[in-house]
């Protein structure tokens, strides 16, 4: 009964906009695979959930947010009624379900989006977010840094605060392969830490990991020999290293990691757009700097995904789908950006590539007021919207029938992600 409301007022946004009927028919009726999100777990009193994000965005410097995702944003307040009903206190009406639906509560939150499946990007998954309904993407950005990373993070307050985050990360996944710090060499590293937490990973759920290096350093990984690597890293135990050099041992064990993630059928996942906080190097996240990484012959059996499209990249992002193993997805744009704009970055996708482009929210929790569950619906809503529209006037434009638009849907919202995670 509840989806059926939902499928409801998901026709009426859709009769707002030039979206063909039947075309916003099968969207809506659609459950869709979120291809990336970082949902919460249920949480009641003081009980905090603190593994939805490796890098929380909230120790950031203030920073211009999207006019869509300030404070006080209407859409918020849309998204709020179309969850939680018509009551004075959305705040506490969330409280209650959540204590009412316990550890049903996030199943309960995907079934108000028309979702099936999220992947969940987060640190450790925990209870209320299980299989098969959240599918486990863990981060890996952590593994890259295992020298000092005091120098790195004197660029500015939100590099310190984030590399504070990765060694405490690190420490964690340290401790999981039974040692205090780092062994004394690299193939030490490589067989002692790196494989047995990506092992680990895969065991524990995973169908991905996800690279955060973008708020990082710039998206750019040389192929560095592996002799070259262990000589850094052996030299570090003597004098810390840092600029290039470290740069290099960092791009050793991106690919080596992408090996490894190839080898387990783990899908490598980039934030590949702009980034929140005014200090995000957006130059640095363009995805054509990922182009030799995808060129890599070693490499082609590893699949690959853009998350967010690359924004403001996204014709470079077109381009680059023409690879056999890269994918991308429109999450982040679908709660920044209005539903036109993100319909005509879907459009060339669609007319490239559209076996390769996937339905995803970035579903977070943002603030108080901005939860996880709002953001998702903003995120879903809008993300809906942009598809009919492309799928729309592609068809009015004579480049596809009506039936194709359909399938199109599907494959979008969640046939893509089925055959690229291999899910039943």
């Amino acid at each position: 009964m509840r989806f059926a409301l939902v499928l409801l007022a998901a026709r009426c946004v859709f009769a707002q906009l030039p979206i063909d009927s039947q075309i916003a028919d099968e969207i809506a009726r659609t459950k869709a695979i979120d291809n990336h999100a970082h949902p919460v777990r249920p949480t009641l009193g003081n009980d905090k959930d603190t593994d939805y994000d490796a890098l929380p965005v909230e120790s950031m410097d203030p920073y211009t947010e999207p006019v869509r995702t300030r404070a006080g944003s209407p859409l918020v307040a849309e998204a709020d009624r179309a969850l939680f009903g018509d009551v004075k206190d959305f705040t506490a009406r969330k409280r209650q379900l959540m204590q009412e639906k316990s550890d049903g509560y996030a199943n309960w939150v995907l079934d108000q989006l028309g979702i099936e499946t999220m992947l969940a990007n987060r640190v450790a998954m925990g209870r209320g977010l299980a299989p098969p309904r959240f599918l486990w993407v863990p981060f890996e950005d952590a593994l890259m840094y295992p020298l000092s990373n005091t120098s790195l993070g004197a660029e500015n307050s939100d590099r310190k605060s984030f590399f504070a985050d990765e060694d405490r990360l690190l420490k964690r996944y340290l401790k999981e392969c039974g040692l205090a710090s780092p062994p004394a060499t690299l193939d030490l590293y490589l067989q002692k830490v790196v494989t047995p937490t990506l092992e680990r990973h895969k065991r524990g759920g995973a169908v991905a990991v996800k690279f955060e290096a973008a708020y990082l350093r710039p998206l750019e990984f040389s192929d560095v020999p592996r002799s070259e690597a262990a000589r850094i890293y052996s030299a570090a135990h003597a004098l810390p290293v840092t600029g290039p050099d470290y740069r290099k041992l960092q791009d050793f064990l991106f690919r080596y990691i992408a090996a490894e993630c190839a080898r387990l059928g783990l899908a490598v996942h980039f934030h590949a757009a702009a980034g929140a906080g005014g200090y995000f190097d957006i130059a640095g996240a363009n995805p054509l700097r990922l182009e030799s990484l995808f060129n890599d012959p070693k490499l082609r059996s590893a699949n690959f995904a853009m998350l967010h499209g690359g924004w403001p990249f996204t014709r470079e992002v077109t381009a680059l789908l023409s690879k056999p193993n890269v994918y991308a997805d429109f999450s982040e744009q679908t709660f920044m950006n209005y539903p036109r704009a993100v319909s005509q970055v879907i459009r060339d996708w669609l007319e490239y590539a559209p076996e390769k482009v996937l339905f995803a929210t970035d579903a977070y929790p943002f603030s108080d007021e901005m939860g996880w569950e709002e953001a998702g619906w903003v995120a879903a809503t809008t993300g809906r919207q942009a598809l009919g529209l492309a799928l729309s006037e592609m068809m009015r434009d004579g480049e596809i029938t009506r039936d194709r638009a359909v399938e199109l849907a599907r494959m979008v919202l969640r046939d893509n992600a089925r055959k690229l995670y291999k899910l039943p």
